[in-house]
């Protein structure tokens, strides 16, 4: 959902991210898929989607399978279309990744941070 700019300016902060976009095996997959590739790839999901990927997530955890993580946006707290909506983005992911948080089966709502 997330313009391919976020993943890259995070890459350029040394983190190891990737975007959907930025993939052609992933362009066009199922959100089922999407989330099973990246807990093989151990990468946490960042989404608006939330309706689809708490339904997931609970089919995954009731199965006994594990995910690496969704991180859920809304576009109350990034507008996707202001500029300073993807900076406030790359910040809040910027702190999480730098938290060394466990994601692994963990739904999150990002939030801005606060100045």
């Amino acid at each position: 959902m997330w313009s391919p700019a976020v993943a890259e300016q995070l890459r350029a902060k040394g983190f190891d991210v990737e975007s959907v976009i930025e993939r052609e095996d992933l362009k066009s997959t199922s959100d089922s898929n999407l989330l099973v590739r990246a807990t093989v790839e151990r990468r946490a999901v960042v989404t608006e989607n939330v309706d689809d990927f708490r339904v997931l997530a609970e089919v995954e955890l009731m199965s006994g399978r594990s995910h690496a993580g969704i991180i859920y946006t809304t576009r109350n707290s990034f507008h996707r279309g202001h500029s300073r909506s993807v900076g406030r983005l790359i910040s809040a992911l910027q702190s999480l990744l730098e938290s060394d948080l466990e994601l692994t089966d963990r739904e999150l709502w990002l939030q801005p941070l606060t100045r």
